[in-house]
């Protein structure tokens, strides 16, 4: 596997296999690069790609216990960026949090230290998102929620954070809050599939649990959900996860749609509205169609078919088992 890919998209199997391998790795990367036009003569071709590999091994390294390769890997960017770099200040911090372990005396030290940063430097972004991150984990969830409103006060193009901050709401079940959030998001990423079928989701879950108090903002999270699901799809032509939230969607807009009135008049013009009953059924059976297709094709292993989640495909799968239950029945 290639030690330029995103290590947050590796399963836990490919990140152990390859912190397995970090000693090996190490050993074939160069660990100086000379600072002087003498020094580099002598040393290895710089190139971005290696200190992209450093970092990604270093996360992977953290998320399997190597503390030791972990550490390799951080001293070497520092012998080339130096300690004050903003970026590699923050994997330090990274290596102290994983060394705390669940310590709170030693992660409020480590907290201790990025406050102290941000003292000096109150626009180091990477030690913002560490605190924020940090604060999350330690159940701080209040002072996570300041952190991110304060962070997004000087960077409001972030999408990361306007994304964290949407999970923060969501975990708190704030629907209203996560929908604003994650409508941010879309903003900066218009085109960002993924992030469409994330608002979809949230807005389903915000129409699924009554968020609204209202019949007629029900119905506005069911339509916004839905639309965003059908852009997710739009723009990748076969999401899985857009496919599965249109299903899901279409099934509610479907079993809800006898008792909700034609169209609420409290509904703003500019709002999308809710598409008749025949629209929402091909919809229903587009999703259908295409997530049999996904596992039929996944499971088939046929080429190109096969860079889905094994997880997702599960959840398809009995997804699609639910209906041909319902239709036996």
């Amino acid at each position: 596997m290639s030690l330029l890919h995103p290590p947050s998209h590796l399963t836990p199997a490919q990140a152990l296999s390859l912190s397995q391998s970090a000693p090996a790795v190490l050993r074939s990367l160069p660990s100086t690069v000379g600072k002087s036009s003498l020094q580099a003569v002598a040393s290895p071709v710089e190139s971005p790609e290696i200190w992209i590999s450093y970092e990604n091994l270093l996360i992977s390294c953290l998320r399997t216990g190597d503390l030791e390769s972990a550490r390799e890997c951080v001293r070497r960017l520092v012998e080339r960026f130096g300690d004050s770099n903003d970026r590699v200040m923050a994997l330090q911090g990274l290596v102290r949090e994983a060394e705390a372990e669940d310590d709170k005396k030693s992660l409020e030290a480590v907290l201790k230290s990025y406050d102290d940063i941000l003292a000096k430097d109150g626009t180091n972004v990477p030690i913002h998102k560490r605190r924020i991150a940090l604060l999350h984990s330690m159940d701080r969830i209040s002072d996570a929620v300041a952190g991110l409103v304060a962070l997004l006060d000087f960077s409001p193009t972030d999408a990361e954070a306007w994304a964290e901050l949407a999970d923060v709401y969501l975990e708190q079940g704030l629907y209203a809050q996560a929908v604003y959030t994650l409508e941010e998001v879309l903003v900066l990423t218009p085109n960002a599939w993924n992030m469409h079928a994330r608002l979809g989701e949230v807005a389903l879950m915000a129409a699924s649990t009554g968020s609204g108090g209202s019949d007629s903002a029900t119905q506005k999270y069911a339509a916004e959900s839905l639309k965003r699901f059908c852009r997710s799809i739009e723009l990748c032509d076969d999401y899985l996860r857009g496919f599965y939230g249109l299903k899901l969607a279409t099934s509610f807009v479907l079993k809800n749609a006898s008792k909700w009135s034609k169209q609420n008049k409290s509904i703003s013009p500019e709002d999308f509205a809710l598409p008749d009953t025949e629209t929402v059924q091909r919809l229903a059976q587009l999703a259908t169609k295409k997530l049999s297709e996904i596992v039929r094709r996944y499971t088939a292993k046929e080429t190109h078919w096969t860079g889905y989640d094994e997880a997702e495909i599960a959840a398809a799968r009995e997804l699609l088992a639910g209906d041909e239950a319902a239709i036996v029945r």
